[in-house]
């Protein structure tokens, strides 16, 4: 199975506000966790300011923030590109994962409504069609709308902002593992978890909920190792 990764979109104009430096800000973001931006990818300050028909320093104040994030990073002789994570780092935003998502699983399957059961069953179906379209950008965006249910349901707003940067900081690793030929063992793990979530959930099973997101994120970790063992 290959998954098709869409080609990379020039930006769009911003429309001219008090904001700019946030639309930037966003534009750019959304740009390198879509996966149009490659890791690499030199960030030229004023070819990009010339693509969102603004001035320069909205711009430079957008990748400062999103070095602040982990997305970005300054090279010496190169300037500002995207950052590309080594296994290791991969491996330990993973560890942090785990530990921030069993709590925010743990404390979500207790105060889960009805509606919201039903609304993740929904999502798994969308999901499990978007393999079957070799969708990996609507896999990943549906795995996560998915878990974020779950987790807010925690009630920690701040637990919930720290996972979803380093979810943020992973996603282009993650579309990048969904590229090309996939063995049928790694499909089969793609769709194994979430249904195991729904169901924890639905039985109000904390503990259940836990456990599936601690296999969840070693399983990920597995398939790190391998993927970047060389």
């Amino acid at each position: 199975m290959v998954f098709a990764i869409v080609g990379t979109m020039p930006l769009s104009k911003l429309q001219a506000t008090a904001r700019v430096g946030d639309q930037a800000y966003d534009a750019l973001h959304n740009a390198i966790v879509k996966g149009e931006y490659e890791a690499g990818r030199r960030l030229q300050i004023r070819d990009l300011a010339a693509d969102l028909g603004i001035s320069v320093m909205p711009v430079r104040e957008a990748i400062k923030r999103l070095e602040e994030v982990g997305l970005v990073e300054t090279q010496p002789y190169r300037g500002a590109v995207v950052k590309e994570l080594s296994r290791d780092e991969l491996l330990q935003i993973y560890a942090v994962r785990g530990l921030l998502e069993v709590e925010a699983a743990r404390l979500g399957a207790l105060n889960l409504e009805a509606s919201e059961i039903a609304h993740l069953k929904q999502l798994n179906d969308k999901l499990r069609d978007a393999i079957k379209r070799n969708d990996v950008i609507e896999y990943l965006n549906l795995d996560e709308e998915m878990l974020t249910i779950v987790y807010a349901a925690s009630g920690n707003v701040v637990l919930m902002d720290h996972i979803r940067s380093l979810w943020d900081r992973c996603r282009f690793f993650k579309i990048m593992g969904a590229r090309g030929e996939l063995s049928e063992d790694i499909i089969a793990k793609l769709l194994e978890y979430q249904p195991a979530l729904i169901e924890a959930v639905e039985a109000g099973d904390s503990a259940a909920a836990a456990q599936v997101t601690q296999a969840s994120i070693e399983s990920a970790m597995q398939r790190i190792t391998v993927a970047l063992s060389h």
